[in-house]
């Protein structure tokens, strides 16, 4: 119920990832039943797929308050389906809806893995190289410590070795400047801790370039200073997208120069799309959350679902916990 065009995202995503994915998945829709219900049948026109719904009375919207919807909902669609992953009935969540009620729930039904203050939500970004990286925190944490930073720096090496399938993730500590000595207190503080870590490919300093330049696989900032950087990008990225396809229609050289790199264009908007990532895991719970874009469609629910199976099937909660776990 949470995506700008729910449930119809909701619902044609499911029955895509049924459809294309592994064999093993099935999805729970979980709502209000006389919505759904209809709405799947119509959009099923009599297939037979391993989707079904889970009741829930009440959802939370984009303009409901994140702390006073959580309270009050209690019976919301996100609780409903994040009670079930802690009680063993789901494997992961995945929502569209309301990312501050998102990590709200999920830390309150989930609650946090041993040695994690605050979880972190991370998104994925592309790069020059193909290899896709990995940015976090990107708004969980609006104010963090160095100790923080660590945590997040071990929960993003997990989640590249694991998922994203990097053996040895190049760690670096999003600042102002590659000197060790350079940023505000936050990094400065951050980055001997980081060095110090014995098991961490923890490379130093990056900047904002080095997030596209396949310089750096996991890059660790404070909640404030990524979700900023997040933002940035995807207005960059809309607006570069905007004015080629502006140059493309203005001349009728350039109008058949197009259609004759239709491929190579398609490609290039395939690489910039966020409905090819699907969601930003929120890592640091007790169980598995994914937290898509509120203009999810269809395509980026199934990838949704896919990065949601990925991270279940990677166990990387476990791995987490062991890298956190004090030393004798």
């Amino acid at each position: 119920m949470g995506s700008d065009k729910a449930p119809e995202s909701e619902i044609q995503g499911a029955i895509l990832a049924c459809r294309t994915l592994e064999s093993d998945i099935r999805v729970r829709l979980v709502g209000p039943e006389g919505t759904l219900a209809p709405a799947l049948k119509t959009a099923l026109r009599g297939a037979r797929l391993p989707i079904e719904i889970v009741h829930a009375s009440e959802w939370i919207s984009m303009e409901d308050k994140a702390a006073q919807a959580v309270r009050s909902k209690r019976d919301s669609s996100m609780r409903v389906g994040l009670k079930m992953v802690r009680e063993g009935r789901a494997a992961a969540f995945l929502t569209a809806g309301n990312t501050g009620a998102a990590m709200a729930t999920a830390k309150m039904v989930l609650g946090s893995l041993a040695g994690v203050d605050r979880p972190a939500l991370a998104t994925i970004l592309p790069t020059m190289s193909g290899q896709p990286s990995l940015l976090l925190d990107v708004g969980a944490n609006v104010d963090s410590d160095p100790e923080n930073l660590v945590q997040f720096a071990v929960m993003g090496h997990m989640y590249a070795q694991n998922v994203l399938g990097i053996s040895s993730p190049r760690i670096g500590l999003l600042s102002i400047g590659e000197e060790d000595t350079k940023g505000n207190s936050l990094t400065r503080d951050t980055f001997p801790l980081l060095k110090a870590l014995p098991n961490l490919n923890f490379i130093g300093n990056v900047e904002g370039r080095d997030l596209f330049n396949n310089r750096v696989d996991v890059a660790v900032c404070d909640g404030f200073v990524g979700n900023v950087a997040l933002k940035s990008i995807e207005g960059a990225a809309k607006l570069f997208s905007t004015l080629l396809r502006e140059s493309l229609k203005s001349t009728v050289t350039s109008q058949v120069g197009a259609l004759l790199s239709r491929r190579a264009f398609s490609d290039f908007k395939k690489r910039l799309d966020y409905s090819e990532y699907g969601g930003a895991p929120l890592l640091g719970v007790r169980g598995v959350c994914i937290v898509g874009h509120g203009s999810s469609n269809a395509k980026a629910i199934m990838n949704g679902i896919r990065v949601a199976a990925e991270f279940a099937h990677a166990e990387v909660n476990a791995g987490i916990e062991a890298a956190l776990r004090p030393q004798a």
